[in-house]
């Protein structure tokens, strides 16, 4: 059995998974329970955190999309950063940011993996699938993978 920790401790090991790397709220709250301290006391201390600025989840969602933009689609990365409690309102508006990107991404994604466009229909729907699990919308996908004729014209 491990020994519950000081609430001294609370606030430094706060600080210090901060200082390692932005953390949405949610996130910080399930790491600092799962270190065995009390949800009652997490609560306050998060609130102080934000109000002085050293936490956001603005700055996490921005930080999150800019490190993970460039191997994910924006239907990945809003599902991700929901899953680390990020509300609508912050992903839709960081994801809003980058949405004009978007294609060009899925197509620089499409490009490391397959290169070439796909010589039958089982290839396209392979390349389809990928891409789809890299979060890249239908829309973004085609445009991809129809680009990719145009690239081999240019090679």
């Amino acid at each position: 059995m491990k020994p519950s920790p000081e609430p001294g401790d609370l606030r430094e090991r706060a600080l210090g998974l901060l200082a390692r790397r932005e953390h949405s709220r949610v996130e910080l709250a399930r790491k600092l329970e799962r270190a065995g301290f009390a949800g009652d006391d997490i609560a306050p201390l998060l609130d102080a955190f934000e109000a002085k600025n050293w936490l956001s989840d603005r700055r996490f969602a921005e930080s999150y999309v800019a490190d993970h933009r460039a191997r994910a689609g924006s239907v990945k990365l809003a599902y991700d950063l929901r899953q680390r409690g990020v509300g609508d309102g912050i992903i839709e508006s960081v994801l809003g940011d980058h949405r004009d990107s978007e294609p060009e991404r899925a197509r620089e994604v499409w490009r490391k993996k397959f290169g070439m466009a796909p010589a039958d229909a089982a290839e396209k729907a392979r390349q389809i699938r990928f891409l789809q699990s890299r979060g890249f919308t239908p829309d973004v996908i085609r445009r991809a993978i129809s680009g990719a004729d145009e690239l081999d014209e240019y090679q």
